[in-house]
């Protein structure tokens, strides 16, 4: 896969598979009728780590790397992530919205040379919703309501990302910007599931 290349679709869905010593996703383009095309990415966060990293891979044996995604500092997690290309050159970054994300979940896109996208969860209430189940004594029961993500930049739309109803996580991702980096959409569709809350 050419990452910096035109993909055939600008729509794709990314599921989680998770396994006891990581957290893995998978990426696929999802063609017109929504079925699923061919495999885009694999991403592995390893868990017990110090600094959360991300790393996205061209195929399933994790030899090809594309991108990978880097907390800034362990200090202070307000500060962000990055995201490198396979060469460790800067693609762009994006950070939660600490005080915003206390009730609606907020994250902000940064892309070299382009204005800056805001993202939020789209619901009012499934955001006080999934924050208060946090809150509850309920670890082993995954909050199974779906919720959805509008990305923009002075109110246009730039992407989506929603989550759909399951087992397991999935979230379907339209990008509707022409000049973002489909591997900075990927990384943040991903970072809306490995790091929200943290």
């Amino acid at each position: 896969m050419d990452a910096t290349g035109p993909w055939k679709s600008r729509r794709f869905t990314v599921t989680q598979r998770a396994t006891l010593k990581a957290d893995r996703y998978v990426v696929t383009e999802t063609l017109r009728d929504g079925s699923a095309g061919r495999v885009l990415a694999h991403a592995e966060q390893k868990r017990f780590s110090l600094k959360e990293e991300l790393t996205f891979y061209g195929d399933a044996s994790r030899q090809q790397v594309l991108f990978t995604v880097k907390e800034r500092t362990l200090l202070d997690p307000g500060e962000g992530f990055d995201v490198l290309d396979a060469e460790g050159k800067p693609l762009g970054a994006f950070h939660e919205r600490f005080f915003t994300s206390l009730v609606r979940s907020t994250w902000v896109l940064e892309q070299p040379g382009a204005p800056d996208a805001v993202g939020r969860e789209r619901n009012r209430f499934v955001a006080v919703l999934r924050r208060a189940w946090g809150w509850l004594p309920l670890d082993l029961v995954p909050f199974a309501w779906p919720y959805h993500f509008d990305f923009t930049t002075d109110g246009k739309p730039v992407m989506t990302v929603d989550r759909k109803t399951g087992l397991r996580d999935r979230y379907l991702v339209d990008v509707v910007a022409p000049d973002l980096d489909l591997r900075l959409a990927v990384a943040q569709a991903v970072a809306l599931d490995t790091f929200q809350g943290r």
